[in-house]
């Protein structure tokens, strides 16, 4: 595996590996200035002690390597299998054949970091879009028309042939774990040694009523854009079900286009898992000044119209015109290929540390999966996680270490962060609101450790921030951040 370093884009989540950020972000257009160092995955030293599990007999040998014959069967050294973190590992020279389901950033950088362990493995990538993989975070821009469809593909196909890494666009519809091999929906059966379940997540769609009419749409794809493009007409209506970050990602580029935009929230205030109320209060207050409705609270009771959408009805009786609805009420896991496979699924595909499913030739990366009770849902998760799966499902050894969850919000022309607990539960925990020259500064400190923190206007010092939280330091020590923040000094006292 190589040792070359990684670096996140802070505004949409891209990442670069090299010696130095980029000057620019080849997806957002950020400076370097925007890039902090990621290290969410851990190589592996080499083992000098292993447990190695005969497979005829299941006697556990332990040692460097497995024994020359099995002491109690008789078998081969062959027929040992190395026993790692309780998973049995089959041996690297038995994986020929790697089969990657999905075609996002989990799928296309575990076929990379695959093709890299080893030169010689069989990857094939097995896509249901019919596109080459492409940046999705980057949707929202291609909605508003600030990059064209060319710049969206990660890669060009011949990427795929210089790599020797096989696209085939299809679908699978059922694993076989017993035989290792799985359908496509042509019919075809497709033999692997190891499979690596990154087929990602599907939009939710609540039981709305109506919701089937003609203008309702997800976003999701490159397809579901090419939708909403039809319709995203100057002067035309839309109303954005959803006011996460998606959602406001969507109002902002529809209200570029020109569209008379309403979005509706059911929390008390935009952003509630991101923001305080008081930052979700002045994010709703800058919407509305370039032009965005916004309602919290807001209850839908149905989508109205005939086969066409007419509007939206509140639960409150206000019926609002809309030409087309957005859906924008998050994700779910698709989980329904691991599930029929008899894998073990809670919110996603449940993985360890080393992105192994409860099967032990069955891998999962990205949106799929669910980590130590965490689904992700971001794109800097999912780069790590299919870089981890990758290399291990080539006979490699990594190990994901896991990422705190920080947003920035793009298209809207406002600077946000947030990043860490920022709603706490107790009376262990010191939190500080701060309006300076507009900007809006919130904390949270527990003794004398800043665990959360966020930021609307002036973002200028996130960087700083976010190492704090994530380096586990104590606030007392950034003399550098309470020298931009002296509201910090009293609360570094606090451990």
């Amino acid at each position: 595996m190589s040792s070359a370093k990684m670096w996140k884009c802070e505004v949409c989540g891209y990442i670069h590996t090299g010696e130095e950020p980029p000057e620019n972000c080849p997806v957002c257009g950020v400076d370097k200035s925007m890039f902090s160092p990621f290290n969410a995955v851990k190589e592996q030293p080499e083992i000098t002690s292993e447990k190695w599990k005969c497979t005829i007999c299941d006697h556990i040998h332990e040692g460097d390597e497995p024994p020359d014959v099995c002491p109690i069967c008789s078998a081969k050294k062959s027929m040992f299998k190395a026993v790692d973190n309780g998973v049995e590992r089959i041996g690297d020279s038995d994986i020929e054949n790697i089969i990657i389901v999905g075609g996002g950033i989990a799928a296309l950088t575990a076929a990379e970091n695959a093709r890299l362990t080893s030169a010689s493995v069989k990857i094939t990538v097995v896509s249901k879009e019919e596109l080459l993989p492409y940046y999705r975070l980057n949707l929202t821009r291609y909605l508003a028309g600030e990059v064209g469809m060319d710049s969206l593909p990660i890669k060009t196909l011949s990427w795929f042939d210089e790599n020797k890494i096989d696209l085939v666009y299809n679908e699978v519809v059922k694993i076989l774990p017993e035989n290792k091999q799985v359908n496509l929906k042509d019919g075809k059966v497709l033999d692997y040694d190891r499979l690596l379940l990154a087929n990602g997540a599907h939009p939710f769609v609540p039981p709305i009523m109506g919701g089937n009419l003609k203008g309702v749409y997800v976003f999701r794809t490159i397809e579901d854009a090419a939708n909403i493009l039809d319709l995203a007409k100057p002067g035309s209506k839309c109303v954005c079900i959803g006011g996460g970050l998606l959602g406001l990602e969507t109002a902002g580029a529809l209200e570029a286009r020109g569209v008379s935009v309403e979005v509706l929230e059911g929390f008390d205030w935009l952003l509630p898992r991101q923001l305080p109320q008081k930052a979700g209060n002045l994010l709703q207050k800058f919407m509305e000044d370039k032009g965005i409705k916004v309602r919290t609270s807001a209850a839908v009771a149905e989508i109205v119209g005939d086969e066409e959408v007419r509007g939206v009805r509140l639960k409150s009786g206000d019926v609002l015109e809309a030409d087309f609805v957005i859906l924008s009420t998050g994700v779910r896991p698709n989980s329904y290929l691991a599930r029929q496979a008899d894998l073990k699924v809670k919110a996603g595909v449940k993985v360890d540390d080393y992105l192994y499913t409860s099967n032990p030739a069955i891998l999962a990366a990205g949106d799929v999966t669910e980590h130590n009770g965490i689904v992700y849902g971001i794109w800097p998760a999912s780069h790590a996680q299919g870089m981890v799966a990758g290399i291990n499902a080539a006979g490699g050894k990594a190990q994901f270490n896991g990422i705190p969850q920080s947003t920035r919000l793009k298209v809207l022309g406002i600077d946000l962060f947030s990043i860490g607990n920022i709603s706490p539960q107790d009376a262990g925990y010191e939190t500080c609101e701060k309006e300076l020259d507009g900007n809006y500064h919130y904390v949270v400190v527990r003794d004398g450790y800043m665990v959360g923190a966020a930021m609307l206007g002036n973002t200028e010092n996130s960087n700083l921030v976010q190492e704090l939280i994530e380096s586990g330091g104590q606030l007392k020590e950034a003399a550098s951040l309470i020298e931009k923040y002296p509201f910090l000094l009293e609360m570094s006292k606090s451990a």
